[in-house]
Order: structure tokens, then C-alpha cells, then sequence
């Protein structure tokens, strides 16, 4: 789902190690009771969900530790076959139908994805390189986050109205902003490109692509896009990070990019054929995934793969990824040495997420979060809201857009949704959705001249520049 740092500004806060690398320990064990704690501390004591489940495959089997509920009120438990949106998990899926097809002869890593696109299709090149199919996969193609032309009818289903027409005229009209495969820059337009791609050689949607090719052959049952009746009475109710239900999410061009739903069970049938558990026709493709790698520039996310991200955080490395929408956060992984695989999925959109819960149950080296900080709103005088409406430069390709509607103020990212932000000062806002926060910086006359965000741990400074 994301990078930290000032271009992942509303994204899922990542872990960080506090650990060095040590003498190999052993791997960690936690009973039941011991995960149960970790989740009854995160939804009854913090607030920090609604329900969570956790699967673990090891040596010695299968287990599942839930706890909390489908939706708000509603008492009927969770359990291995509770159905999750599990968000930019999907781009694990949609780099593996791109190994796949590798090992089927029928597309090259090398492959520019201009090729698989209609002629009339002008994909952005730089410095006489183009964008090719490993580029998007590891997430080096120098395309940005999100489409600017991503704008939602619906902010609470922002993918829903993207369509190919509207990707077609993005890339036609996109110039890149450094060379190709020279940095790597976290983007679920080039993840749902890459799906679109790979579903336009393959003569097939990306959901039947999907299917045929990896949840079918693996016998994944409740994992897919279209989700039906049955599947939908297993679904857990999406909600935001104040505990509200929100919409779910659906996806159109850019689906391989986060439109996945799925459960506990099938996602740890997913990692038993990444462990080696189970035999599978994927078993080659899923091994290549981890052979190539680039860097990330971080070291809480290490370096990527086809899909997956790898990171040691002790002495053992840790494959992984995470993923979010609207109402859900979700986290996969695994670790080759020790054979041991976690899945936690839970249906509350928040800033700490999951991802600390599945680190931990992988290396106990790695911390679970505390809870944030808690902000609490005040009320100001809308006058004053005016001098901040402005936009704030952070980073040469990243500025930070303040707007007011009524007697509300609003933040907007580079090439990412908007959202509200709170007053707790006359200076002083937070954001609900994540854990950050922003400080104006003003002239004699009161108009801010500055900004700084606060995130990760990090004060990020922003000059105005309009």
C-alpha cells in the first residue's frame, strides 16, 4: 500500500524496527491467547478497530485468532471464513500473474507496456527508455501515485468511474518528472496499469485473469472481485477510522491495483504454496517474485521484488506487503527461513493499521505501535481560516493544497484524495484519517506564510508558493 515519507502523506503508517540485527533467534511463537491480548488491546482498550482477524501457517499447521465483530453492533463473530476488501495486497496477485506469464513464454520483464496498450496510446518516455513491464511491477516507472485525472464523482468509492479511456488520456499527455527505473516511488496507478496490461494480452478481464490463472488452480475460493450472495453474507462491514461503516470500494481500469476481497483461509492457502506446503502449478513463478530486486531508498520497507517488498528487520528477512481501502487495512506475509506465515485482515481503516501486528507475529523484534497521540477539536473563528487557503511546496514534486468549504479546512496531497483537517489550535490541525498533522506559520499581517507537517516522526517544512 505504501512508502513513508512526505509523498505517502495519507497512506498506511509503515513499521519501524527498532532492532538491530542481532544472532539468529528463534522464531516466534505466540499462542492464541497471547495474539488474542494483542487484538483485544487494539479494539477494546485503543479504539483502533472494529474486528481483526489473524491467520498463522508454521510447520505444525493452521490456526485462526479473531476477535471484534462484522460491523458495529452486530454480535455474530469472525472467523477464518469472514470476507475482507484486503486493498493493495492485490498487487501481490497482479505481480504474480506478471511471473506467471514470464514462465508461460507470454511476455518479457524487459516488455514495454506500450506494447499490450492500443497504438494510439502515447505511453510517456524519458532519455530514450521506456516503461517496461518490471518497471511497474517494482514500482520504478516514474509515474506518479495517482492519475491527476483521478477525480471521483464519489470520494468514499474513488476508483469506481476510472476508466480506460481516462488512463489512455493520462499516459498520453504525462511527462515524467525523472529518469526511468531510477527511483522507486510507490504508485497504485502503475500497479493498476500493470493489471490492465497483463488482462489485454491475456483477452480476458482481470478478475477472470485472476481467477484462471492463481485463485482457481489454488483452489481460493473466496477470493475475488465480484463477490456473490454467499460470499456477500461473509462479508465484514467496512469502517473508517472514527468506527463509522463507510461504502465499500470498487474498481474499474485499475483494479489490479487494490479491488481484491478475500479471507483468512484462502490467503493463508495463498502463503502455504509461497512456503512450499502445498505443491502448485505457481510454485516456479512465486519463487522468481523474489529473485529480482531493486531498493527502495528505505530501510522500514527494504527492497522490492516482483510485488512483494523484503525487509530483515532482525536476522531473518520478512516478505510482505499491506494493504488498505476506505474501511479496511490488511497484511500478508511470510518467512522463507523459518517457514512461518501471517494474514491479518481487519475491517477498520485506521492510521496504525495492521502492519505491526503482522511483523510482530513474524519477529517478535518488531514493535507493535502505540496508539496515536489523541487530538481533540476546538472550534475557531472561521476568519481566520482564510489565511491559510493556499498552496504549500514540501518537495519539488510534492505540495500540499489547502482549501476551505464552509468553515472547514481541507488538505490535499499530490495526486491524492482530499481530506478534512481539525483544528486543536488557532495554528494547530490533525488529520482523523492518519496520524499527522500540520502547523501554520504566519506573517505580521496573520496570512501563512508556511506550513509543517508532522508525520512518522518527522516535521516536514513547506514554504506557500501561491
Amino acid at each position: 500500500m505504501i512508502q513513508r515519507g512526505m509523498a505517502l502523506l495519507f497512506a498506511a503508517t509503515l513499521f519501524t524496527s527498532g532492532a538491530a540485527a542481532q544472532s539468529a533467534p528463534d522464531p516466534p511463537v505466540f499462542s492464541n491467547a497471547e495474539i488474542r491480548k494483542i487484538l483485544v488491546e487494539r479494539i477494546d482498550t485503543s479504539h483502533r478497530g472494529v474486528g481483526i482477524v489473524v491467520g498463522i501457517i508454521e510447520p505444525r499447521g493452521r490456526r485462526i485468532v479473531a476477535y471484534g465483530g462484522v460491523n458495529q453492533g452486530d454480535t455474530r463473530p469472525l472467523n477464518g471464513d469472514t470476507i475482507f476488501e484486503i486493498g493493495s495486497a492485490t498487487k501481490v496477485f497482479t505481480s504474480l500473474l506478471l511471473a506467471d506469464m514470464v514462465r508461460r513464454g507470454e511476455v518479457a520483464l524487459s516488455d514495454p507496456v506500450a506494447k499490450y496498450l492500443p497504438a494510439e496510446v502515447k505511453v510517456p518516455e524519458r532519455g530514450g527508455r521506456v516503461i517496461t513491464l518490471l518497471d511497474l511491477s517494482t514500482h520504478t516507472s516514474g509515474l506518479p501515485r495517482l492519475p491527476t485525472n483521478l477525480r471521483p464523482q464519489d470520494s468514499a468509492n474513488p476508483y469506481v468511474d476510472y476508466t480506460a479511456e481516462q488512463l489512455y488520456r493520462f499516459l498520453s499527455s504525462y511527462e515524467l518528472p525523472r529518469d526511468i527505473g531510477s527511483e522507486f516511488e510507490y504508485s497504485n496507478l502503475g500497479a493498476g496499469l500493470l493489471g490492465f496490461a497483463l488482462a489485454r494480452r491475456a483477452g480476458m478481464g482481470y478478475e477472470e485473469l485472476v481467477r484462471k490463472r492463481i485463485t482457481g488452480p489454488l483452489g481460493m475460493k473466496s477470493t475475488g472481485i465480484t463477490l456473490t450472495p454467499e460470499m456477500k453474507a461473509r462479508l465484514a462491514a467496512g469502517h473508517n477510522s472514527e468506527l463509522k461503516a463507510v461504502p465499500n470500494w470498487d474498481f474499474d481500469a485499475l483494479a489490479g491495483c487494490g479491488a481484491l476481497r478475500s479471507d483468512a483461509n484462502d490467503l493463508l492457502t495463498f502463503l502455504a504454496a509461497n512456503l512450499g506446503y502445498i505443491k502448485s502449478p505457481l510454485a516456479s513463478a512465486m519463487a522468481s517474485m523474489r529473485a529480482v530486486r531493486r531498493a527502495t531508498g528505505s530501510a522500514s520497507l527494504g527492497e522490492i521484488g516482483l510485488g512483494w517488498l523484503m525487509v530483515k528487520p532482525s536476522s531473518y528477512e520478512i516478505v510482505w506487503h499491506n494493504g488498505g481501502t476506505g474501511g479496511y487495512r490488511s497484511f500478508i506475509g511470510f518467512v522463507p527461513s523459518t517457514r512461518v506465515g501471517v494474514v491479518v485482515l481487519s475491517n477498520t481503516f485506521t492510521a496504525t493499521g495492521v502492519d505491526d501486528i503482522g511483523m510482530h507475529l513474524l519477529d517478535s523484534h518488531a514493535p507493535l505501535m502505540p496508539p496515536p497521540k489523541e487530538h481533540k477539536e476546538i472550534a475557531v473563528d472561521p476568519k481566520l481560516l482564510d489565511a491559510y487557503v493556499g498552496r504549500y511546496q514540501l518537495a519539488p514534486n510534492f505540495v500540499l493544497t489547502i482549501t476551505r468549504e464552509g468553515d472547514n479546512l481541507f488538505v490535499q496531497a499530490t495526486s491524492q484524495p482530499k481530506l478534512q483537517i481539525f483544528p486543536e489550535s488557532a495554528l494547530e490541525f490533525f488529520l482523523k484519517a492518519v496520524d499527522a498533522q500540520i502547523t501554520f506559520e504566519t506573517d505580521s499581517t496573520g496570512r501563512a506564510s508556511s506550513l509543517v507537517l508532522h508525520q512518522n516522526g518527522a516535521n516536514m517544512p513547506g514554504k506557500r508558493i501561491q
